[in-house]
């Protein structure tokens, strides 16, 4: 084997790994700024328009993982083996991507209209419609 072969990882595997790492950053960047924002009094009302800035530019940078996620989960159904027996949500690797996938579709989901309430709050001077899957 020479070092200018392409070696990447089965699709599966790159898909478990895309969800996880999209995981823990909606867990661990975009999940506290929402809480600070949604807590009464958790900003000063001088902070609070540079905090929802700021939470627009996560969520754009949050947009920009869903969609390597959601890449890696689309090479995932195009490598699949035409002969191969179809999947019944088993314990395979695969499966278990699928399911993480959707898991994290949800979590997505659930702080997506988070933000949406948020960035849409009146007075706020900021309604983008980026702001949505």
């Amino acid at each position: 084997m020479t070092q200018d072969q392409d070696i990447s990882p089965p699709s599966d595997v790159c898909l478990l790994l895309r969800a996880h790492a999209e995981q823990r950053w909606l867990s661990l960047e975009l999940g506290p700024v929402l809480r600070q924002l949604q807590q009464p009094d958790g900003l000063p009302e001088e902070q609070l328009g540079a905090a929802l800035a700021y939470l627009e530019v996560l969520w754009i940078e949050a947009s920009q993982r869903a969609a390597e996620t959601d890449a890696a989960y689309a090479q995932l159904e195009v490598c699949e083996q035409p002969d191969a027996p179809p999947d019944d949500g088993g314990w395979t690797l695969p499966s278990k991507a699928r399911r993480f996938h959707a898991a994290v579709q949800t979590l997505r989901d659930v702080l997506g209209r988070q933000v949406a309430t948020l960035i849409a709050l009146p007075g706020n001077g900021s309604t983008h419609e980026h702001v949505s899957y």
